[in-house]
């Protein structure tokens, strides 16, 4: 009996003992996962700063600090990163009512005062004042455009703040190539247009995950032309958060340490495709929303046979979890003309259909989840309420190759060249 991950509940899925199936993951290492152990990486990363001082020196002189987190469909742990960090300014002379947090939105939905209290942790959240970020231009400062065209407009608590921190975690990430890093300014605190002329970027070029090197990474990293980042606190965590890596110090070279430790881990060298994957994003909060889930379709689409089929467990106790993606799927004839116009001129948050047609173009997917029937329907996904009677119908016929993927957000498959 195998159990997947489904919100923060799991799914359970009976398997003959006489069908073979690939259990695909992310390589999970027997780590000290004790809060002590994470709290002992962020403590010694903390100690030896990559590129710079340390977070106390730089931050004397200073009167005013902001530090920025990620939001709650995040795996980072704020609520850790956070105390050793505002230790470091208080002890540079920095006092709590002089320090800001910013909550890294980019255009996801703002979060309920419950919901910072969890995310910082409550004694923080008792201290420093915390924000939602605000990609409205008018609460942004426009500082320049970018060699791509890109304007730079960034949070302007964010801009006006004498010291700036990025805080995160690693992952490797489709659009960008990895997460963490740069991407907590861009497109974490930035405004609407800015994140939008980033991301068409992607119609042009296309990341490989787990490289840095590509031009939306790079039109992200340009940023710092026009708005300096102080000081970075980055972690590579488990799905479980427990940090298992932390690095700090300079943005870019903090950051460029933990690429390489971060993608050992992510990506999974797999020796062929499978005639189906049963893939879960890995339960809360990576399955909050489709929005989200759809990155760990994507990674099971890789390594799903052409005309293979899918089965996504997720959630989505927020529905698709944008209103434009919600929007076009409920309005816009069918999916061919949504994509001939996405083609035609990007648009944030509907882009998300470009990507569910990259794997419907080549899977059958059924979906269980919250999501109403009629939505999944009109998501071109087939919606069910038995994933049982679906596995059990489709490995009925013998001979077929299954893949397990328990945690498909974290999980990306890596398969010979020239794999069909």
């Amino acid at each position: 009996m195998f159990h997947l991950p489904y919100g923060k509940t799991t799914l359970p899925l009976s398997v003959p003992d006489t069908l073979p199936i690939d259990t695909i993951t992310y390589r999970m290492a027997e780590e000290d996962g004790s809060l002590q152990s994470s709290q002992n990486r962020i403590a010694h990363a903390l100690s030896k700063p990559i590129g710079t001082a340390k977070l106390s020196e730089l931050a004397v002189g200073r009167d005013s600090a902001v530090i920025i987190i990620s939001d709650g469909t995040r795996l980072c742990p704020s609520h850790l990163l956070l105390p050793p960090l505002l230790q470091e300014l208080n002890q540079a002379g920095i006092p709590d009512v002089s320090i800001d947090i910013i909550i890294a939105l980019g255009m996801h939905r703002k979060h309920t005062p419950e919901e910072m209290k969890n995310l910082v942790g409550s004694s923080v959240y008792g201290r420093i004042r915390v924000h939602n970020h605000s990609a409205a231009s008018e609460d942004c400062i426009l500082l320049g455009t970018s060699s791509s065209g890109t304007p730079i407009e960034i949070n302007r608590l964010a801009v006006k703040a004498d010291l700036r921190i990025v805080t995160g975690n690693i992952e490797p990430h489709a659009l960008a190539g990895i997460s963490g890093g740069i991407k907590a300014l861009i497109p974490g605190i930035a405004s609407q247009r800015c994140i939008e002329h980033n991301h068409s970027l992607s119609q042009h070029y296309k990341a490989v995950p787990g490289e840095p090197d590509n031009p939306i990474h790079k039109d992200m990293e340009e940023g710092l032309r026009f708005l300096s980042v102080d000081f970075l606190l980055n972690v590579v965590v488990n799905h479980e958060k427990h940090v298992l890596e932390a690095a700090a110090g300079e943005v870019i070279a903090a950051h460029r340490t933990l690429i390489s430790r971060a993608s050992s881990r992510f990506l999974v060298p797999v020796p062929h495709a499978y005639d189906m994957t049963i893939v879960s994003p890995g339960g809360h909060p990576k399955d909050l929303q489709l929005y989200q889930a759809i990155k760990a379709l994507r990674n099971a689409s890789t390594l799903t046979k052409k005309g293979g089929t899918i089965i996504m467990v997720a959630e989505c106790s927020e529905m698709l979890g944008n209103g434009v993606f919600q929007f076009w799927v409920e309005t816009m004839k069918d999916r061919q003309s949504m994509v001939e116009k996405l083609q035609q001129q990007f648009q944030l948050g509907a882009h998300k259909i470009l990507h569910l047609d990259e794997v419907l173009s080549k899977q059958r997917v059924y979906l269980y989840s919250a999501v109403p029937r009629s939505i999944v329907e009109l998501l071109g996904l087939l919606p069910t309420d038995d994933i049982q009677q679906v596995f059990d119908e489709f490995i009925s016929t013998k001979g077929k190759t299954v893949a397990l993927m328990p945690y498909g957000s974290l999980t990306y498959p890596q398969l010979p060249q020239n794999t069909v």
